[in-house]
C-alpha cells in the first residue's frame, strides 16, 4: 500500500476494495449499485457485483426485510466474485447497518447516515440505544455523516418537494463514494441529464445532489484519505460493463443475426428472468420480436409455433414457469423443433425465494418430463459467458433440430462484470438450410446429425403432420405401433447423445491428475476459482474443472474424474450435480451445499479444500 499527499487529504493506494451499499428499498441503493459499478468498469478496473433486494413491491420502510443491497468488489487484479466481506459499507438506516454489519471486515469503515438513525427507525430495526453513540461500533471506523439534511440543503432552491428532495440522497452518497475512491462524476452526470431528459428540475436536483455529495469528501475534516485502485491489466479490446441478464439477450441477438434468422422470444414475466424481455424488446431494429404472453405456457406454445414458422426462438422463465412450461417442452422434443429455453435459476420451491440465487432446477432441466423426452442442458458461469452459451444454447438447437434447455441463476443474471466485445469475424456463422425440395422430401427423415428437414410452412409440396402424438419414422404420420415408438424413443435419445461428438472436452485446470478436483457448474465458478487458486498458491494439491455442458457431459468427463482421488462438488442445493455423478460415473464426490439464497463465499470452498486435504497432507 502506498501513500502520498494531495491538498491535504493522503491517498492510499489499494489493490482492491469491496464495498456495500445498504438502505430501505425506497433508497435507491440497486440504482446507486450500478451507477457505481458502471463508472468503475469505465476507469478500468476489474469487477464483480451482488445485487440483493427483498421480494416484496415495497417493505414497510425502516425493516429489516426490507432492506436492500447492492455489493461492488473492484480491482486492479483479476477477480472473479463480489468479495466475501465488504471493506466498506454505506448504511443508509438503522435497519441496514443491523443487516448488514454481521458481514462487514473487523476494522472496516462505516458510513451512516445520521439523519435516519432517530427512535422510530432504532425501534423499527430491533435496537435499544442508537449504534452510533453507545460505543458498540468501536471495532469499526465510523463516519456518521447527516445525507438527508446535507442532500436537502443543497437542495434547499429547488422546486421540488420535501419528499422528491429526500429522495436525492443515493446521489449525495453517490458522489461522495466517488470522491472517497477518486472514480470520475462525468459518467452519472450525463446518465442523469439523458434518464431525466423530461423532468429537467429531477435532473438539475439529482446533479446538484451528487456534486454535493463529492464536494462534501473534499472540503469536510471527517475524511483525511482517499483510495486509489489503478487499472487492471485486462486484454486489450473495447470493454462494456454487462449483467448476466444482458449478455444472454446479446447473445441470441448475435446468433439471430449469424443463423439469418429472425429472434422471437414468447415470454410471461417471472423474477429474476423478466429483464431479459425488457432488453430485447428494445431492439427491434434488428428484427427481434418480443411476445409477453398471458401466462407461462402460451409464452412456450408461441416460441413452437414461432420455430415452426423459420425463427430462431426462444422463451424465459425460472423454476416455477419452467414446471408450467414442461408440457409445452415435451412438445416441442416431439415435434423435433429448435427451441432454447432458459431457466434464470432462483430459490424454491413454488414461490420460495424469489429475487435470492439458487441451483436447484438441475434435476428438473434433465429428468423432469413425461416420457422420455431427453434436451440437452447447458449452464452459464459467469454474466459475460452468458453471451457464449447463449450462441452455443442456438448453434445446438439448429444444428440438431432439438430443444436446449440454458441455466443460469439470480447470481448471474444480477451480477455484472467487464466483458470484452468480441470482433464480428469471431464469431462464426450458423448456417441454416430449411428444405425446399419437394422431390424425396420426408418430414422425419434424418441426416448424419439425425436430425430431421426444417421445412417452413407453406413451402410447396412440403406439407407435412406436426403435433404431439408418436411419429412414425421417416413418414411422420401418427403411429401407435409398439416397435416404432421404441425406435424412435432411442433414436431421439441417441441424437441428444451424439451432440457429446460436437461439444469441447472437460478442462481441468491445474494439474491434470492428483489429490482433489474440485468440480463446479453454473455461478460457482468465480468462487471456486480463486478458492482453488488461493489453494495452489499454497501448494495444496487441488484443481478445478467447470461443467458447461450438463447433458449429455463431455465425453471425457468420467476420465477426468477417475484421476482424482477425491472430488469436491460445491452446490448451491442439496447436491444435485452430486447425486448425477455418482450415478453416471460410479464415483463418491464429497458435496458441499449451501441453501441460503446467496452466493459460495471463496471462503467457504477454500475452508472446505483445506479440510478434506488436512491443511496441508496434500503438499
Amino acid at each position: 500500500m502506498e501513500k502520498e499527499k494531495t491538498l491535504g487529504k493522503e491517498i492510499q493506494n489499494l489493490n482492491e476494495v469491496t464495498v456495500r451499499f445498504a438502505g430501505d428499498s425506497g433508497d435507491g441503493m440497486q440504482l446507486t449499485g450500478t451507477q457505481f459499478s458502471d463508472t468503475t468498469a469505465l476507469v478500468g478496473n476489474d469487477l464483480g457485483t451482488l445485487p440483493d433486494y427483498p421480494a416484496e413491491i415495497r417493505a414497510p420502510a425502516g425493516t429489516l426485510y426490507g432492506v436492500s443491497g447492492f455489493q461492488v468488489h473492484f480491482s486492479s487484479n483479476d477477480i472473479h466474485t463480489p468479495g466475501d466481506t465488504p471493506d466498506v459499507l454505506v448504511a443508509m438506516n438503522p435497519a441496514a447497518l443491523k443487516v448488514n454489519l454481521k458481514d462487514l471486515k473487523q476494522n472496516g469503515m462505516i458510513i451512516a447516515n445520521t439523519d435516519s438513525f432517530d427512535s422510530k427507525n432504532l425501534k423499527m430495526a430491533g435496537y435499544n440505544s442508537n449504534p452510533l453513540e453507545d460505543g458498540s461500533l468501536s471495532n469499526y471506523k465510523l463516519y456518521p455523516v447527516p445525507i438527508t439534511s446535507l442532500t436537502s440543503n443543497a437542495l434547499k432552491e429547488s422546486t421540488l418537494t420535501t419528499k422528491e428532495i429526500t429522495r436525492c440522497k443515493n446521489f449525495f452518497a453517490l458522489g461522495l463514494s466517488y470522491w472517497l475512491f477518486n472514480r470520475p462524476l462525468e459518467p452519472t452526470l450525463k446518465w442523469i441529464k439523458d434518464k431525466f431528459a423530461k423532468r429537467p428540475e429531477i435532473a438539475e436536483a439529482n446533479t446538484i445532489a451528487l456534486k454535493a455529495g463529492y464536494y462534501f469528501g473534499d472540503s469536510t475534516e471527517i475524511f483525511t484519505t482517499r483510495y486509489q485502485i489503478e487499472p487492471a491489466h485486462l486484454p486489450k479490446g473495447i470493454y462494456r460493463n454487462i449483467s448476466g441478464n444482458e449478455a444472454i439477450a446479446l447473445g441470441f441477438i448475435t446468433a439471430s443475426l449469424k443463423s439469418n434468422l429472425p429472434l422471437f422470444l414468447g415470454s410471461y414475466p417471472i423474477t429474476p428472468a423478466s429483464d431479459i424481455l425488457h432488453y430485447l424488446s428494445l431492439f427491434k431494429n434488428y428484427g427481434v420480436k418480443t411476445f409477453q404472453a398471458e401466462d407461462e405456457i402460451a409464452g412456450i406454445t408461441a416460441a413452437i409455433g414461432a420455430a415452426y414458422g423459420g425463427s430462431l426462438a426462444i422463451t424465459t422463465t425460472s423454476g416455477p414457469g419452467m414446471a408450467l412450461k414442461t408440457e409445452g417442452m415435451g412438445l416441442a422434443v416431439m415435434t423435433e423443433l429448435p427451441l432454447v429455453i432458459i431457466n434464470i435459476q432462483r430459490g424454491g420451491p413454488s414461490t420460495g425465494l424469489p429475487t435470492k440465487t439458487e441451483q436447484a432446477d438441475l434435476f428438473q432441466a434433465i429428468f423432469g418430463r413425461n416420457g422420455e423426452a431427453p434436451i440437452p442442458v447447458l449452464a452459464t458461469s459467469t454474466p459475460s459467458n452468458c453471451f457464449y452459451m447463449s450462441l452455443e444454447a442456438a448453434r445446438i438447437a439448429i444444428k440438431y433440430m432439438t430443444p436446449v434447455i440454458l441455466l443460469s441463476d439470480g447470481y448471474i443474471a444480477n451480477g455484472t462484470e467487464p466483458w470484452r466485445l468480441p470482433k464480428v469475424e469471431e464469431i462464426p456463422d450458423m448456417p441454416v438450410k430449411f428444405a425446399t425440395e419437394k422431390d424425396g422430401f420426408a418430414p422425419y427423415a434424418r441426416n448424419e446429425n439425425l436430425a430431421r428437414p426444417w421445412a417452413l410452412p407453406g413451402t410447396p409440396g412440403l406439407e407435412h403432420r406436426i403435433g404431439g402424438l408418436e411419429k412414425a419414422h421417416i413418414t411422420g404420420n401418427v403411429s401407435y405401433d409398439p416397435e416404432n415408438h421404441e425406435f424412435m424413443v432411442r433414436l431421439r435419445a441417441q441424437r441428444i447423445q451424439n451432440i457429446q461428438n460436437d461439444i469441447p472436452d472437460l478442462e481441468v485446470v491445474g494439474d491434470p491428475e492428483g489429490e482433489l478436483l474440485v468440480l463446479g457448474w453454473g455461478g460457482t465458478y468465480g468462487a471456486i476459482t480463486e478458492a482453488v487458486t488461493k489453494a495452489r498458491k499454497e501448494r495444496l494439491k487441488v484443481s478445478q474443472a467447470h461443467l458447461k455442458y450438463l447433458f449429455p457431459m463431455p465425453k471425457n468427463t468420467k476420465d477426468v474424474l477417475k484421476r482424482f482421488k477425491k472430488i469436491l462438488i460445491p452446490e448451491l442445493n442439496l447436491g444435485q450435480l452430486a447425486t448425477v455423478v455418482k450415478a453416471q460415473f460410479l464415483v463418491e464426490p464429497v458435496s458441499l451445499t449451501k441453501i441460503k439464497g446467496l452466493p459460495f463465499k471463496t471462503s467457504e470452498i477454500y475452508g472446505k479444500i483445506k479440510e478434506i486435504l488436512g491443511g496441508g497432507n496434500g503438499r
